[in-house]
């Protein structure tokens, strides 16, 4: 016996197989079955819908492994934050690098511009800084007899927010709209920023004086808070031998459009979170509000950080759907920032202890989607 299956009109083009291939094709197209129609014992019409989400994983993956592998030409040994860096990017958030002098932050804020072919701007905060050299303002033209915008230094795609806690808590809320709404208000006028629009801020932990701790406000609009951490010996002498006679930044070179990054922006909506998942997270969003240490768990914007930050990440391993292990992963960097301990304010490895007992506490869901 024969059987032919039709893909619906609604989702692809016809196609006529024999009855034994079907369970091969269903595996290898990852299909779903919309509907079985049987006429006697003659033929079957399977109606099924094609699912590209597995497409949409590979698209991203490729551009990922591409800025990866062109980032690495400058940062050694760092695959993990390159990663995480780039989930960020994929997943519309900004990212905080906050770690002693000389880890690599600026290096590598300025190797991701680079390897993406948009426009590029740094801000070196200062106590002097005002908002309006971060945003923008009106001059008034003598010769036109009128007000004309300049834009700050804000209007570009990738903006690398130097030192972001030298500046006067005054400055640093003019970047509020800009990373949350990503637009400009000034004058009572709103102007949108270039998309894709990424802010990456440094900071130093170590230095008190003369710097403002960014408030509760400023550090919820990051998506994730990560560490460059120091290099292991064999990392730190490549990074000797690759400076030692060139300068690998100067010679970088763009790998992936502005355009290639919307589309993976946009793609990342298709990557499947099934509903186990999704529960998972809620659950351990709400566990950081319910611990006995913590004054200020996680909010309803960092839930939906996390999910948008797995989704980006399982889109960049290659694969079409989140695991657990995703959640996991990217729980301590997208919500450890978002938590303040009781006793423990600025103490960023107490609140990332917290986020860890809440993974220990949190049921995990198994592939059958119990938990």
């Amino acid at each position: 016996m024969h059987a032919f299956m039709h893909v619906h009109p609604c989702y692809g083009c016809y196609h006529t197989i024999p009855f034994f291939n079907m369970s091969t094709i269903f595996y290898k197209m990852s299909v779903k079955i919309v509907e079985i129609q049987t006429n006697l014992v003659y033929n079957m019409l399977i109606i099924i819908q094609v699912d590209k989400r597995e497409e949409y994983g590979c698209m991203i993956n490729d551009i990922a492994k591409k800025v990866k592998a062109n980032v690495a030409k400058v940062i050694v040994g760092k695959d993990e934050i390159i990663d995480l860096i780039l989930t960020c990017v994929i997943a519309k958030g900004h990212v905080l690098l906050e770690d002693v002098p000389g880890t690599g932050k600026t290096v590598m804020a300025k190797s991701l511009s680079k390897s993406i072919d948009c426009s590029f701007k740094r801000i070196q905060f200062t106590p002097d800084l005002l908002p309006s050299d971060v945003t923008g303002l009106s001059v008034f033209n003598q010769k036109e007899l009128s007000f004309e915008f300049k834009e700050g230094a804000v209007f570009a795609s990738v903006v690398l927010a130097d030192e972001i806690n030298r500046a006067t808590p005054r400055t640093q809320s003019s970047l509020l709209e800009c990373m949350e709404e990503r637009q400009v208000t000034v004058d009572g006028n709103t102007r949108k920023l270039p998309e894709p629009f990424i802010v990456v801020a440094t900071q130093n932990p170590v230095e008190i004086q003369g710097t403002f701790a960014l408030p509760e406000a400023q550090l919820d609009r990051f998506m994730m808070r990560l560490k460059m951490g120091y290099t292991d010996t064999n990392d730190s002498i490549g990074i000797l031998k690759r400076f030692l006679s060139d300068d690998p930044l100067a010679e970088l070179s763009p790998v992936a459009s502005a355009q290639d990054i919307l589309d993976a922006q946009d793609e990342i909506k298709n990557i499947h979170v099934s509903d186990a998942i999704l529960a998972y997270i809620i659950d351990i969003c709400e566990r950081t509000r319910k611990l006995e240490q913590v004054t200020l768990g996680v909010s309803p914007r960092g839930s939906l950080a996390l999910l948008r930050a797995c989704q980006a990440y399982a889109a960049i391993q290659g694969r079409d759907y989140v695991i657990p292990d995703d959640v996991k992963t990217l729980a301590v960097p997208v919500l450890a920032h978002r938590v303040i301990v009781r006793g423990a304010y600025g103490r960023t490895d107490k609140s990332e202890e917290a986020i860890q007992e809440v993974l220990r506490q949190a049921a995990v869901p198994t592939e059958s989607g119990e938990r």
